[in-house]
């Protein structure tokens, strides 16, 4: 009994702060976020038998990573706020017009081809923080921006920044063990075999953002404009997909979402400048107008501080170059907080916050302001961020005590490894259909998905061998599952809302989120089922 006890409090206390926001109870992010940290603290104390000493730690870890993401909240809205001042999201957005006035096109083109390049590039909560502001630009509402980027950021995210998720966080997740499950060949298998699985489901992805957009955000509030533009979805799904799988395949996991961004903009963006596989309609079709005035602000200036900031992020991301290694070699540090096994690193200089704020400041250069412009740009930037700060700071440490309650007296798993070995014991099995939703957990908790592959790499495989299925299939939904928390995660959302000024909406974004990140998970489990059925 009490072990049923401990696991329910397991999963209520990182869980309760977002089923406040999600039953609609007018509770501000930062209370609801600190009520969950509350009582994760008291299942620590009380139930895991924690040391207040590792609490205390992995609460101070907690406010070191609330404070990076802070980082990048900052340097982003100072970027859009400097970029709206100086009248370059006005050019931008009759740059986009002029690609094509349809804004479903304009949404795939941004949300999935543009939003998965910056993953590929540099990953880590950067595309919906740019990509979501560009929607605005083009007059999507705020909330609808925000839902579509964090949906689209979903499926690029299985293999991110260099293929970060699959060859760091798989690779120290199976490290732990040292049978030949832990071995490259099974990392190897398992991201082609995800990249295979996401032919069929994320392919989907850029058709769900359409029919969301057209259901919820548009004029009209239907779903029949969303489902006549399922030719020109899917093309840009498997534009991006068919490539992402052959790069897995042929060149391992390193590579696969850049090279599959990037020709997915060479396929996608001169079928919307040609209206191919567009429907045609007498009728206009309801959303953003088109911007036909000139502008005295060429396109290049006005897309010249995005341009740098794109350049910096893939520079600086690269192993091919010593910047990276340089940047990171920066790094301010305490190993051993309080005398525990925590350990806190953080390298300013290489935070995507640090390329927003670089690009930021050539923005100063490159557009039209005078001094007012600038210091209102200033005062919104601190105001915006400000408030984001008390939820993260709640919200953050929650997660890292939540993890680190490995650490205790009572002889228990961690809180999510507890969560994870009761499904498993229910599952038997069937564990297929939930291993992604247990990788959706850990991206859920954290907002990375390297983090969740690091977490639940080798318990994955430990429930495949004792359920006698195939680890590569299990890791590979593991891989997909972890994308797919990436909409949901609260510091995600919190973070996209910030940039675009929807501070305590938090709540109502993860509403509109959860349905398509449950709709991904279990696409993905039953495929996972599919593929396991395939002999050979």
């Amino acid at each position: 009994m009490r072990i049923s006890f401990i696991l329910f409090a397991a999963a209520l206390s990182p869980l309760l702060g977002v089923l406040v926001l999600l039953v609609g109870l007018r509770l501000p992010a930062s209370r609801a976020m600190a009520l969950s940290y509350l009582i994760t603290l008291g299942a620590g104390l009380f139930l895991w038998q924690m040391p207040p000493v590792t609490i205390l730690a992995a609460s101070i870890e907690g406010l070191a990573i609330a404070a990076s993401v802070l980082w990048i909240i900052l340097g982003a809205i100072l970027l859009l706020k400097l970029l709206s001042e100086g009248k370059a999201m006005e050019r931008i957005r009759t740059g986009f017009a002029a690609l094509s006035p349809e804004p479903r096109v304009q949404l795939v083109v941004i949300s999935w081809t543009f939003g998965a390049f910056l993953e590929g590039a540099a990953g880590f909560g950067t595309p919906a923080a740019i990509t979501a502001p560009l929607l605005v630009a083009l007059r999507f509402s705020p909330i609808g921006a925000v839902t579509l980027a964090l949906v689209a950021n979903s499926s690029p995210v299985a293999f991110g920044a260099i293929g970060t998720p699959v060859a760091i966080g798989l690779q120290e997740g199976l490290r732990q063990s040292n049978a030949p499950a832990g071995g490259f060949t099974l990392i190897e298998g398992a991201a082609s075999t995800a990249a295979a699985i996401d032919l069929l489901a994320g392919s989907f992805i850029p058709w769900v953002l359409v029919l969301l957009y057209s259901r919820f955000f548009s004029q009209e509030r239907s779903w029949k404009s969303g489902l006549a533009y399922w030719r020109f979805a899917l093309f840009a799904g498997f534009a991006y997909t068919v490539p992402t799988f052959a790069v897995a395949l042929l060149l391992g996991p390193e590579l696969p979402t850049l090279l599959g961004a990037l020709a997915a903009i060479m396929l996608v963006i001169p079928a919307a400048q040609r209206g191919w596989l567009v429907p045609r309609s007498d009728k206009a079709a309801p959303g953003p107008p088109a911007i036909t005035r000139s502008s005295p602000l060429s396109l290049l200036r006005a897309w010249g501080p995005y341009l740098i900031l794109a350049a910096l992020l893939l520079v600086t991301r690269t192993d091919l170059l010593p910047i990276k290694h340089a940047l990171q070699s920066a790094s301010l540090g305490w190993d051993r907080v309080l005398g525990t096994t925590i350990n806190i690193a953080l390298a300013p200089l290489y935070l995507p916050g640090t390329m927003f704020l670089i690009a930021a400041i050539s923005a100063l250069f490159l557009l039209p302001f005078d001094h007012q412009k600038i210091l209102r740009a200033g005062r919104d930037t601190v105001k915006i961020t400000a408030a984001s700060a008390m939820t993260l700071a709640a919200a953050v440490p929650m997660i890292r005590v939540f993890v680190h309650s490995s650490d205790n007296m009572a002889g228990l798993p961690s809180m999510p490894m507890s969560l994870a070995s009761l499904a498993a014991d229910a599952a038997g099995s069937s564990w297929m259909i939930f291993a992604p939703f247990i990788g959706a957990l850990g991206s859920f908790l954290s907002g990375s998905a390297t983090f969740s592959n690091m977490t639940f790499a080798l318990f994955q495989v430990t429930a495949a061998e004792q359920a006698s299925l195939q680890p590569e299939i299990v890791l590979a939904a593991q891989i997909l599952g972890a994308s797919a928390g990436n909409m949901v995660s609260v510091v995600n959302v919190v973070a996209a809302a910030a940039v675009v000024g929807l501070v305590g909406r938090e709540g109502t974004i993860i509403r509109f989120t959860l349905v398509p990140m449950l709709a991904y998970t279990s696409t993905v489990g039953l495929l996972a089922i599919a593929f396991a059925s395939v002999p050979g």
